[in-house]
């Protein structure tokens, strides 16, 4: 089955990917706190709770009223409790459009995070009207570069990223307009 789109909110077999809203705050620390979770990511652990609703505030919520889009908190349906987000976001220092997503470790290796990016790409393409999408990887983050490249993403070159120096990552791309 695929995607069902509703505004501002997808659908697919188990998830609701819809946006976060300042109530999903606990979850999005998690995703931001846990050593495991954020291994491969880059930046530093929010120093607070308080660092963590910043950051929402900072970046997705005003992602949603400056572009119109941006990451989705993604819903386990049979819970109802936000196990991660995906989806696009605006990189304003490069042009680039990322497919991000990031989930809690007993939902790795279950195929979510594929589910929810074909459901984030399929809303790229048709709502959104994107031509390409970008993915950045840590060279050491296998999973992540299995997910893109199962999703049709093809490795462009190895790059640092604005905002997190000292690390080379993977950079992969995808046309959407083909």
């Amino acid at each position: 089955m695929g995607p069902t789109v509703n505004g501002t909110q997808l659908e697919t077999e188990r998830l609701l990917l819809r946006w976060f809203t300042l109530n999903d705050i606990d979850a999005f620390n998690e995703l931001g706190t846990n050593p495991e979770i954020i291994r491969y990511v880059g930046n530093q652990p929010f120093a607070s709770i308080d660092v963590a609703k910043e950051t929402l505030t900072a970046a997705p919520l005003k992602d949603y009223a400056t572009y119109g889009y941006g990451r989705f908190a993604c819903v386990w349906k049979q819970t109802g409790q936000v196990i991660g987000f995906c989806g696009p976001k605006f990189l304003p220092d490069t042009g680039d459009v990322d497919l991000g997503y990031r989930f809690l470790p007993n939902f790795w290796g279950r195929g979510v995070a594929t589910e929810s990016a074909l459901a984030s790409i399929n809303y790229a393409r048709h709502l959104l009207g994107l031509e390409r999408l970008v993915g950045w990887v840590h060279p050491e983050n296998v999973a992540s570069a299995r997910v893109l490249t199962k999703l049709g993403f093809s490795f462009d070159r190895t790059t640092t990223m604005v905002g997190i120096p000292g690390i080379d990552f993977d950079f992969y791309t995808k046309r959407l307009d083909g």
